[in-house]
């Protein structure tokens, strides 16, 4: 009777561990994201150009992610051609500091499949996760004139990626004031480096 009783507490104990390893298996790792943005805005009388990089910090079992890009833009060749010009000092360079903080991370694959632009691309990537919450931005170094007033901007940001590389892709879609000076399509960039948390 003793021996039954002791077998049946080592099962219900290995059921115990293996099921917290289980979850524990499944909970987000903290993680450092890093890479560049290179892409346009689609306006025909702005067609910036847009450089930089960005980083995300994604804060394990918390749900929460704080995301930060430092990008350059500067009317395009495009733009130069279309207006007739070859001053260049009209391609009025500037640049913009793009923070959200306490960010929510979405690691439902059917969200990601419906929200995250990289689902409808030639080579679609879906697998990865979506990072929402509102955005501050600036305008070198200030207030910029779509958001006079330090107001946020809703911001989506997509890590997605394929078989051969896991975490290949990024987009940024924002939202209002900020849609008014970068639109409202994703902004493209890439995935250069995945490391755990120090």
């Amino acid at each position: 009777m003793k021996s039954k009783a002791i077998l049946r507490l080592t099962q219900m104990t290995i059921l115990a561990l293996a099921f917290s390893s289980g979850v524990m298996a499944q909970a987000p790792r903290p993680a450092r994201l890093s890479g560049t943005i290179s892409d346009y805005n689609p306006f025909t009388k702005g067609q910036y150009e847009m450089r930089g990089t960005w980083s995300l910090e994604v804060h394990g079992a918390s749900g929460k992610a704080t995301f930060s890009a430092a990008l350059n833009m500067e009317h395009s060749d495009l733009w130069m051609v279309s207006t007739a010009t070859t001053d260049t000092t009209l391609r009025d360079p500037h640049t913009h500091h793009i923070t959200m903080k306490d960010a929510q991370v979405i690691f439902d694959p059917s969200y990601v499949a419906t929200n995250c632009p990289t689902a409808a691309y030639s080579v679609p990537t879906t697998d990865g996760f979506a990072v929402v919450g509102m955005a501050s931005l600036t305008g070198d170094g200030g207030f910029p004139p779509f958001a006079p007033h330090g107001e946020l901007s809703p911001l989506t940001v997509c890590v997605t990626g394929g078989s051969q590389v896991r975490f290949s892709n990024i987009t940024l879609v924002l939202g209002t004031p900020a849609s008014n000076h970068f639109g409202t399509q994703a902004i493209n960039g890439d995935v250069q480096s995945v490391r755990p948390q120090d």
